[in-house]
């Protein structure tokens, strides 16, 4: 991967037929949890912004993933990753860098994330970027119970 020519890199919204390069690249970069289905993320997606689920293709390769929602509020960030074998090339940061551009289109005045604690590599990452730590605390509530074993099927 030495010669990366980053011209065939192309960002687009996700395709149905992308779903299993999605799950494997999600796998392959640490994102999947037992608590978070992919297929039940994906298909949710789908029904809300799916022009917000956006891919990166390196020639024939999906390379990098990202969504993003807006709530008319503040703009989200979640499931950035980059294939293991295409880091420190840029892709990442083509991916906020195009999603950041679909926020701003839409009003989006502030985009939030979050990451997890332990990970300073992502830390370093966002703040290349121009993001900072807000004075805030991250509160959640699980409302539906996923599992990795739920065969979860898309809504029409």
């Amino acid at each position: 991967m030495d010669n990366f020519n980053p011209e065939p890199l192309s960002i687009r919204p996700f395709r149905p037929e992308d779903r299993n390069d999605v799950r494997a690249l999600w796998k392959s970069a640490g994102l999947v949890r037992p608590w978070n289905n992919p297929d039940a993320d994906i298909n949710r997606k789908l029904r809300v912004d799916p022009e917000l689920f956006l891919v990166a293709v390196w020639k024939e390769d999906l390379v990098g993933t990202v969504m993003g929602g807006y709530d008319g509020h503040r703009g989200w960030v979640n499931y950035l990753a980059t294939d293991p074998e295409y880091r420190n090339r840029g892709i990442a940061r083509k991916l906020v860098q195009h999603l950041e551009t679909e926020l701003l289109k839409r009003g989006c005045p502030k985009i939030n994330l979050q990451i997890r604690e332990e990970n300073q590599e992502v830390r370093a990452f966002y703040e290349k970027l121009g993001y900072s730590v807000d004075a805030a605390i991250s509160m959640g509530k699980r409302m539906i119970e996923d599992s990795l074993s739920q065969d979860i099927e898309p809504k029409s």
